[in-house]
């Protein structure tokens, strides 16, 4: 195993956001243009002797540090996927707003499932990673990507949108 593994992760705004009537499964169908921000949230996964979270920056105090978080929720996932006990310490850098519509919780999931795979070398393929995201929320699989990508769906279905210059 490495000693640590840090992962840069974007915060996101949604430039059009439609939401169509709810769907027997409790969900909206959604369509959403996302659009990665110039905004980070750093995920650092390093040794521990338990599951842990610790929270840095701005907004740290308004994080949580137990199972509710998903980047706890993601750690777990991939412990599981690949047979490993979840002894790591998440520490995440918040940088990206809390409560802003910005996908701070989503992109730490994201943050940390990718970093949990490289931890422990388990290789996931990343349509795995992908269905992994979706179980943790709709805005997670976009997160795994970033860019600018057309979401449908529960905004988990996503199509790569080409852009270019600065907005």
């Amino acid at each position: 195993m490495s000693k640590s593994v840090t992962v840069r992760v974007p915060g996101k705004v949604n430039i059009y956001l439609g939401v169509g009537p709810r769907e027997f499964s409790g969900y909206h169908e959604l369509a959403t243009i996302f659009q990665s921000l110039g905004i980070y949230d750093e995920v650092t996964v390093s040794p521990a002797d338990t599951l842990t979270i610790t929270a840095l920056g701005s907004f740290a105090d308004r994080i949580p540090t137990d199972s509710t978080n998903l980047a706890w929720q993601a750690a777990q996932l991939v412990a599981r996927a690949c047979g490993q006990d979840p002894n790591i310490n998440i520490q995440i850098q918040k940088t990206i707003p809390i409560a802003a519509g910005m996908a701070g919780g989503s992109a730490d999931a994201a943050a940390t499932l990718v970093a949990c795979d490289a931890y422990w070398h388990a290789g996931i393929p990343r349509d795995q990673l992908d269905a992994m995201a979706a179980t943790l929320g709709s805005d997670v699989p976009f997160m795994l990507h970033g860019g600018c990508a057309l979401g449908i769906a529960r905004g988990d279905v996503l199509s790569p949108v080409m852009t270019r210059g600065s907005f």
